[in-house]
């Protein structure tokens, strides 16, 4: 048997049947510059508890799953210096077993926010079908997870570095809901509009946690996708981001860039290409995402 560590915020709000917003590790440790990182670890943890609900940050630290952390967790998390390991569903035995640090993807911040009875879980962008998964087949678990686990994942959309298209036919294909916050077009992370439409409009935090309360009362087992939009003011028009993401994948051919490192590449080029702008926004639109969440979690407690 795997133990679950919480923490005594979290202890409590379990106790008191308290809403309860899960958040991912991944940004802090692969996502984000430090010290950006660190502040914005604590930032989203604040904009959750100022809704009224209680953030459950979630890391694996020496081998233990850890949902909520200490202070001196999220500094390993953030520490440049820290063999922090990207988790995701197949990981989690491995980084158990060798008591390593983990920062959970949003597959695995899923699972154990699940075990953990959890329902909200707020993030940045899910991963989804790469472009040229037709031939690689490089599909995100995070997709997988979507199908069969009972947690509503709350983000700007799906990353824009993906097909987009295709990641929403998977989605379509398995069953799994996607609404839109307010829009009734599908958000491409760093921007407001993808030209993709489709999905299903909602106004308020009250109208998703109904529809989450109908979908998985009825029962209907697996999660659903709430797409937020970033604000106006901090999103990078959709025509630039793919023009970096073209001159990006440009360079990964001519660099020999392959597998796993094409990601963390590509995200790094448009970074240095927006002079730091894609780092703003990815903070701007995760901190977005965690109200929303906060403000779900509520409105469903209130549905139980």
């Amino acid at each position: 048997m795997i133990d679950i560590t919480t923490n005594l915020e979290v202890q409590q709000a379990i106790q008191d049947k308290k809403p309860i917003v899960a958040l991912e590790s991944t940004i802090i440790s692969h996502g984000l510059p430090f010290p950006e990182n660190h502040k914005t670890a604590i930032a989203l943890e604040e904009e959750v508890r100022k809704q009224g609900a209680v953030p459950a940050t979630i890391a694996i630290i020496n081998g233990c799953i850890k949902v909520g952390l200490e202070t001196e967790d999220l500094e390993i998390l953030a520490d440049p210096k820290s063999q922090v390991e990207k988790i995701s569903r197949r990981d989690l035995p491995n980084i158990i077993q060798t008591r390593g640090h983990g920062a959970t993807t949003v597959a695995a911040t899923m699972i154990i926010a699940a075990k953990s009875n959890i329902q909200i879980f707020a993030t940045g962008g899910i991963g989804g079908v790469h472009r040229g998964a037709q031939t690689s087949f490089d599909i995100s678990a995070d997709l997988q997870e979507l199908v069969k686990t009972n947690v509503c994942v709350v983000c700007a959309g799906p990353k824009a570095i993906l097909d987009l298209n295709l990641t929403m036919e998977y989605l379509e294909t398995n069953g799994v809901p996607v609404l839109g916050y307010r829009t009734t077009e599908l958000p491409a992370f760093w921007s407001r509009n993808s030209g993709i439409y489709g999905i299903l409009p909602y106004k308020t935090a009250s109208e998703i946690a109904s529809f989450l309360n109908l979908k998985w009362g009825f029962p209907l087992a697996g999660g659903a996708l709430v797409t937020n939009p970033v604000s106006d003011a901090d999103e990078i028009p959709e025509l630039q981001v793919r023009a970096w993401i073209e001159d990006a994948l440009n360079e990964t051919k001519s660099q020999k860039v392959t597998g796993k490192e094409i990601t963390p590449f590509i995200l790094d080029y448009i970074r240095l290409a927006s002079k730091g702008r894609s780092v703003k926004t990815n903070i701007s639109l995760v901190k977005n995402n965690a109200k929303l969440a906060a403000q779900i979690a509520i409105e469903l407690k209130k549905c139980n």
